[in-house]
């Protein structure tokens, strides 16, 4: 069996190896000629897996019988392609949620502290209530903060109650973070979700923050909001038209990062191991490799807090510790400058450095700073 697997997907040869004969491929060169003589196909979210493509590697002969994605986000493959030529399909949902939670708040803090204002004088609504939204409303609940959430598919399910809408949430929210699903058709369809009329309703004042998918929100709208009143702020981690974003919108952005928001080791492993199950089991065969043997020691493991520490600035301590969202941000500038914006932002994903996960680090409290444990419990921390 052969098996070609995205070339930055990690721990593919603890995982896949004894599967069957392992072939890698950058992502972005994984094509219809790729696909030949190929039984299982595991990729990540910059390979677009389209019936086009399905349609003339199985019209070569292709073998293909099952594809994992090591994401959360399946918007890069058409499934219905996939079941038509019988092939399975799996995804890792859940797998960089926490990642995704550790960018937001250390992009908010960091906001915050530049800016001036604090986190908890601030009503935050979160469009779209899954795995990172739900684990985000939990955290920021855990600091005090008052959220509103949007999820339509899940209001209609489940009931409206605890949910509000979109425009609820641009009336009467201070920062707004996007973490839904690209959905182009239907009901509750996505695309464009934040338009330029929606962006223009915006308050003044107002943090815009997208970590979803980046055409959920127009950007030439909120290029045009931040070119003329220049009266909001924007986080962007996904763009329309990656690799190639927007040079002008990059710039006028307070954070701008290349699609790294779940970009943790620990999410990565998680992913990998995810669809190393489910080949695993896809095939009829044990599964023998756990998640805990994959994951390194974290690089450093505990820090110690004394009292003087205001609660939010012991927060951005901690994350900084393991995540600061403001590398990322300088990446991408000098990257983009040097080698051209789609090669420059390919090579931040690509070279990404080491990144744990906030869960991993374990603080120690001194007596003045013993009334921090509650928050930084809420956070996820591991308090001693």
């Amino acid at each position: 069996m052969r098996i070609l697997v995205d070339a930055n997907v990690p721990a593919a040869d603890a995982c896949f190896r004894e599967l069957g004969e392992l072939i890698r491929l950058p992502g972005r060169e994984i094509d219809a000629a790729a696909l030949c003589d190929i039984d299982v196909l595991v990729i990540r979210s910059i390979t677009r897996l389209d019936a086009t493509t399905l349609d003339t590697a199985m019209a070569q002969g292709s073998r293909l019988r099952f594809v994992g994605t090591c994401t959360i986000g399946t918007d890069h493959v058409d499934q219905a392609a996939l079941a038509r030529h019988g092939i399975a399909f799996a995804s890792a949902p859940g797998c960089n949620a926490e990642a995704v939670v550790d960018y937001v708040l250390g992009s908010l803090l960091t906001l915050a502290e530049r800016q001036g204002w604090q986190m908890v004088e601030r009503r935050v609504g979160i469009v779209g209530v899954g795995n990172v939204g739900k684990r985000l409303r939990k955290r920021l609940t855990a600091m005090g903060i008052e959220c509103l959430a949007c999820d339509p598919p899940r209001a209609e399910r489940e009931g409206s109650e605890g949910f509000s809408g979109l425009e609820t949430l641009i009336d009467e929210c201070d920062v707004l973070c996007l973490h839904t699903p690209l959905v182009r058709e239907g009901l509750h369809a996505t695309h464009h979700l934040l338009d330029a009329q929606r962006i223009a309703r915006l308050e003044p004042g107002t943090v815009l923050l997208n970590a979803g998918r980046g055409d959920c929100v127009d950007g030439l709208a909120l290029r045009q909001r931040l070119t003329g009143p220049g009266d909001i702020s924007a986080v962007l981690d996904v763009w329309e038209s990656e690799p190639e974003i927007d040079a002008a919108l990059r710039d006028l952005v307070n954070l701008a990062t290349p699609h790294i928001a779940g970009h943790s080791l620990d999410g990565k492993l998680r992913g990998t191991h995810q669809i190393y199950v489910a080949l695993s089991r896809h095939l009829g065969l044990p599964v023998r490799l756990t998640l805990d043997a994959l994951l390194p020691a974290p690089p450093l493991p505990r820090l110690v807090l004394d009292g003087g520490l205001a609660p939010e600035d012991a927060l951005r301590r901690c994350l900084r510790v393991v995540y600061d969202v403001r590398r990322d941000h300088d990446a991408l500038y000098r990257e983009s400058r040097r080698r051209g914006m789609a090669a420059g932002f390919d090579a931040c994903r690509a070279d990404y450095p080491l990144r744990r996960e906030l869960a991993t680090l374990e603080v120690e409290l001194r007596e003045g700073a013993r009334e921090l444990a509650p928050l930084l419990e809420g956070m996820g921390c591991r308090v001693g």
